[in-house]
């Protein structure tokens, strides 16, 4: 099976090259060749690689510069998205979507159902729902993906951001009062590849629950017992309201997995997950 990848430089493109399966050719070209809001670099492209499967690995992931650049976001998370889905769609190929928790509100008190109707809460949310809306408009049969709190041992995201502030300062405040499941790269990628000859919108995150407070106290537990930090600094649980930012996050992100593990088979927890990336990060 020959699999495109966009978005091959970031932490999820990385984490489908480290686990892609026996008898998968992975053709993962650099951003700088294929440039997905060119729509005819796409074209070219995906006409060229003559792929099976195109992965969507690749959005504007910035939350709260998308307040002010919603069009930017646009065209990265939708826009694009229209490229791929038809260029996968024109040679025969599959086509898989990654998508977000935040097109829900999150003022729900129970996990999302993968049909749930959406109702995003900001810029991000809109423009990643209209990606999966061109998806569905572009392609015959995509597969979309929702996840939520993604982190990885490289890159920018929670985990690396967490060890920085706790090495360089005194304290850390952390937002408590949003809770859902922090997912690594590898186990989505992995779900990925489980799932990508079915169809239609599924939702996976790692097994568990918790709040952003509570998953930095584990990241600096973890941290400190694999020696990735060298002292323990007060983690002071704050509230939304003390931490305002232009993007409203959602204070409930837990995803219902049920159709997804019922594929798959049930999520490892995330601190197991947590542990696993860490171990990951060059000490």
């Amino acid at each position: 099976m020959r699999v495109l990848v966009a978005g091959s430089g970031g932490q999820l493109g990385r984490a489908l090259a480290a686990s892609v399966p026996a008898g998968v050719t992975l053709i993962a070209p650099p951003e700088a060749d294929f440039d997905i809001c060119d729509a005819r670099v796409v074209a070219d492209v995906v006409a060229a690689a003559q792929p099976d499967l195109v992965i969507n690995a690749a959005a504007w992931t910035q939350v709260d510069k998308a307040e002010a650049e919603e069009s930017a976001a646009l065209a990265v998370n939708a826009i694009a998205v229209t490229h791929l889905a038809q260029a996968a769609a024109d040679v025969g190929a599959r086509f898989v979507q990654v998508s977000t928790d935040y097109v829900f509100d999150g003022e729900a008190c129970h996990p999302y159902a993968p049909d749930t109707p959406p109702a995003p809460a900001s810029a991000y949310g809109r423009t990643k729902l209209a990606g999966e809306l061109a998806a569905a408009s572009h392609h015959p049969a995509p597969l979309i993906i929702r996840t939520a709190w993604v982190y990885a041992a490289e890159g920018n995201n929670f985990v690396r951001t967490m060890l920085r502030l706790m090495a360089s300062r005194d304290e850390v405040n952390v937002v408590a009062d949003q809770v859902g499941t922090p997912t690594h790269a590898l186990s989505l990628a992995r779900a990925i590849w489980a799932l990508q000859a079915h169809q239609g919108t599924f939702h996976w995150t790692d097994a568990g629950i918790t709040s952003w407070y509570d998953f930095a106290v584990a990241i600096q537990d973890e941290a400190l017992r694999l020696g990735l930090l060298t002292r323990a600094v007060p983690i002071i649980p704050i509230t939304t309201a003390d931490y305002p930012t232009p993007a409203r996050r959602p204070a409930w992100s837990v995803l219902d997995k049920a159709t997804s593990w019922a594929i798959t088979g049930p999520a490892r927890h995330w601190r197991h997950e947590l542990v696993d990336c860490l171990k990951a990060i060059p000490q």
